[in-house]
């Protein structure tokens, strides 16, 4: 009798040790708000993700000491060892700091940090972000264009139009997401670099070449999802004011605040600029701007685990450029080129999410986008209408150790145009998807995500999109990622070459054109440290390539028509990128270094792509006193190109500098943008034949030049 009692004692102990649960509420140390999203780990099993009230629950720990690891962005990491039995929530208080920051990305869904991501993730946080605002307030082509292996190509002298190069691929191939929904596509990513402002971004997510998984076979080039900033229960109200000496005003206005179960946020964005010629040749460099913005968002809380968002965007604008005479009211007989363009861009997006458990969650989701755009020059007129739409529902399930996510999704985009004369464009495209993904840690070494995509498109039919990435962790040091994946993307007039000729005189998309598609891969090695106290060092170097096939190609046929037709060649695109960050103290010393090699291996052809600068260096010297001063100084290279008949144009440096004062609440603020001047009006004779039909010369180079402005941002 005694050895059964001693039996069961002992298992009962056990059934006791293995029903241990760990349950902590994650704050801020010094406001005491919950921090949603922190990540909690007991061991590279074991973990959760704090929910919207910082509560995190660890159940079914088989010992009685366990080492609790809380990590979140911007903050210190915390570690400590409990011992159970323990009767109360353990309340965690996290410090902010200026360690190595770990950075929490929304792109793949899963919760975790940057370095724990098997796919590679650049991420451009709300600190840099206002750097660039305070450069360019009106939008955020300042905030990408300084980003490693990314080149902002200006794709109109009258409107100043822009596309996002990356990795010298054209800008058709990357999708930009807000908040996740894709509402930049087709016809409406005309201008939409130029229509979206910086001031309500949390944090800006690049990802590299193909991803398709979770978001459609459109980011061949690469994927950037723009993240606004969600309401909190401290209210959030921030002014700014900003004028240019080049006649340029901005007023920017965000509020965000929670009310219990209720949150809004609410964003103003006006700009006032008059057309400038810093070259004195009677044409804009940059147009005449009459833009507004409005963009509230509305959350409703039912209850601790889910959340209802809705977003409202729209945006009006007027860009008139051309002829300086025509555009102040003085048209005669020889000035008479102007390109006015009116647009409207209007949207709605709705969320669902419900996190059921620790390791489940459900998100439904919904938008719907229309973008309307009238070009008109002098005997021509291009007006057009996109409606658009993106449904989705998705479920996360599975581990700390295994996260899983699937779902299905539907993408409508129905282009309407008012033709101007008898060619006729229109589309509709309808594609339903399937997706999953599974990110899973082998060991604490190493991680596996895995994806995979069908999408079916009534038009061009089935698609088969695998992904797969890699990552090892040497050391606390060094880390290393592999991985790739195919992409595909439907063919549509819009265009970086019919952008250019305002899609005049262009023919519509045959039946016989195929789908371009893709396949691509990137490596990296990832080295960072803290040296000492006062030192930081972190440094990246990348390797990549993609292959493009099927690609669509710009002609021109006997009529003086233009035409797209599918290459009967690929277009690839390899390369390095090195990035390397040094801090000490209050100063941050960035550099960066892109080898860009894009050839064109078409029509017996392997070339470098025309407008694709192979060489870019960038650097950026920061000091900063925390709640003070801020000031900056910034260097960039941009080497030598080939103009589309071969001939090569000069390469050029660009330099800025900026001073910003902390005072209380009250930020003031200079910039001197290009202060070189350089400008591709210094660099070449940029020769306009004549003033009724302008012929401008490809773009290469700024031609807007030096631009100095200053402001405030005033919170409240």
């Amino acid at each position: 009798m005694k050895y059964i009692l001693l039996w069961l004692m002992i298992l009962t102990g056990t059934l006791a040790q293995a029903q241990n649960t760990f349950k902590a509420r994650i704050v801020d140390a010094e406001e005491n708000e919950p921090l949603l999203g922190a990540t909690v780990k007991i061991s590279s099993t074991k973990g959760a993700v704090a929910d919207l009230s910082g509560y995190v629950e660890i159940p079914n720990i088989d010992t009685d000491t366990i080492q609790v690891s809380v990590s979140f962005v911007g903050y210190h990491p915390f570690t400590q060892t409990y011992i159970f039995p323990l009767t109360d929530v353990q309340i965690i208080e996290l410090v902010e700091g200026e360690e190595l920051e770990e950075v929490i990305v929304t792109s793949t869904r899963s919760s975790r940090t940057i370095d724990d991501i098997p796919t590679r993730i650049e991420a451009i946080s709300s600190e840099e972000l206002e750097e660039k605002a305070i450069m360019k307030s009106s939008n955020i082509a300042m905030v990408l264009r300084e980003s490693t292996g990314i080149q902002m190509q200006q794709t109109s002298a009258s409107s100043a139009n822009q596309s996002i190069r990356i990795q010298g691929l054209d800008g058709r191939y990357t999708q930009i997401l807000k908040d996740g929904f894709p509402l930049f596509g087709g016809f409406s990513s005309g201008l939409s670099i130029m229509q979206i402002p910086p001031l309500d971004l949390r944090q800006v997510e690049v990802i590299k070449g193909s991803n398709s998984t979770l978001f459609g076979g459109g980011a061949i080039a690469g994927l950037i999802n723009l993240v606004t900033y969600t309401p909190q229960e401290e209210r959030k109200l921030r002014l700014m004011v900003d004028q240019t000496q080049a006649l340029g005003t901005t007023l920017n206005g965000f509020y965000a605040e929670r009310f219990n179960k209720f949150g809004l946020t609410f964003y103003a964005s006006a700009n006032r600029q008059e057309a400038y010629d810093p070259n004195n040749d009677d044409f804009s460099d940059i147009p005449r701007i009459r833009s507004l913005t409005l963009n509230p968002s509305f959350f409703y809380y039912p209850n601790e685990k889910s959340s209802l968002r809705l977003t409202l965007n729209g945006t009006v604008e007027n860009r008139l450029g051309g002829d300086m005479e025509v555009i102040n009211n003085d048209e005669n007989g020889i000035h008479q080129f102007t390109e006015e363009n009116e647009s409207d861009r209007l949207s709605y997006q709705l969320t669902y999410q419900n996190q059921i458990d620790e390791n489940r969650s459900l998100s439904i989701k919904n938008s719907l986008t229309y973008f309307e755009r009238e070009i008109t020059e002098p005997d021509f007129i291009f007006m057009g209408k996109q409606w658009s739409s993106f449904s989705e529902v998705a479920y996360n399930f599975g581990t700390s150790r295994s996260c899983w996510i699937s779902g299905v999704n539907l993408y409508t985009d129905k282009f309407d145009e008012n033709p101007f004369d008898s060619l006729e464009r229109d589309y509709s495209y309808t594609t339903f998807g399937a997706f999953t993904q599974n990110t899973f840690d082998l060991s604490e070494k190493y991680a596996v995500e895995t994806g995979l995509r069908f999408d079916y498109d009534l038009d061009y039919g089935f698609f088969a999109l695998p992904r797969l990435s890699i990552l090892r962790k040497i050391n606390d040091s060094w880390s290393t990622r592999i991985g790739g994946g195919l992409g595909y993307k439907l063919p549509t007039i819009f265009t970086e070459d019919a952008e250019n000729l305002t899609y005049q005189g262009i023919l519509p998309i045959s039946t016989s054109t195929e789908a371009e598609r893709s396949i691509g891969g990137n490596l990296d090695i990832n080295y960072q440290t803290l040296l000492g106290d006062e030192w930081t060092l972190s440094v990246n170097q990348l390797f990549f390539y993609t292959r493009l096939n099927d690609a669509l190609v710009f002609r021109e046929n006997n009529a003086g028509q233009f035409f797209y037709e599918n290459a009967d060649g690929p277009v690839t695109s390899q390369g390095i990128e090195t990035n390397i960050k040094l801090g000490y103290r209050d100063f941050k010393l960035f550099a960066n270094y892109a080898l860009i090699n894009t050839r064109l291996k078409y029509d017996n052809l392997n070339e470098q792509k025309p407008l694709t600068p192979k060489h870019n260096i960038g650097s950026v010297l920061m000091y900063e006193v925390e709640d003070k001063w801020r000031i900056g100084y910034e260097a960039y290279y941009t080497g030598t190109q080939f103009r589309s008949d071969r001939t090569q144009t000069d390469d050029y440096w660009m330099m800025g500098f900026m001073v910003m004062r902390k005072i209380n609440k009250l930020s003031l603020y200079i910039n001197f943008e290009n202060f070189t001047d350089t400008r591709q009006h210094r660099l070449e004779n940029f020769q306009v034949d004549t003033h009724f039909k302008p012929d401008f010369p490809e773009i290469w180079a700024p031609t807007d030049g030096r631009i100095i402005n200053a402001g405030f941002i005033f919170e409240l």
